[in-house]
């Protein structure tokens, strides 16, 4: 079979070789062309979805600003009083309400940090 191909390849003119210069350019110019339409066909095709995209992020944004103004700060600091997440079991919401995050059974002994700032008395 790769015989076959090869033979009828090799048959075959090659029209690269007997156009003329000017057909390079047309073949070049057209092909830019086909591009650019394919691009604009492209463009028409995922300009709702942006322009609602846009609409969603517009809704979003005064909610995740006041996330991060009310929630950075806890997370911050929470992030900060645990030495590493993977020590760490999924939280649990018990149905009162709470959040208990276990510390896996496995994890290292816990040493807490030293607040920043903080002055030790010897």
């Amino acid at each position: 079979m790769k015989h076959f191909i090869l033979a009828v390849c090799l048959c075959l003119p090659l029209p690269a070789l007997a156009e003329e210069e000017g057909d390079f350019e047309e073949g070049f110019s057209l092909m830019e062309e086909g591009a650019k339409l394919l691009f604009r066909g492209f463009m028409n095709e995922v300009e709702p979805t942006l322009d609602e995209f846009s609409d969603l992020a517009g809704e979003l944004e005064p909610a995740l600003e006041m996330l991060a103004s009310e929630m950075g700060p806890a997370l911050l600091e929470m992030i900060q009083t645990l030495d590493s997440v993977r020590y760490y079991d999924t939280p649990e919401v018990l149905p009162n309400g709470d959040i208990i995050i276990r510390r896996k059974p496995d994890a290292p002994d816990f040493t807490p940090r030293e607040p920043d700032g903080a002055v030790i008395d010897l």
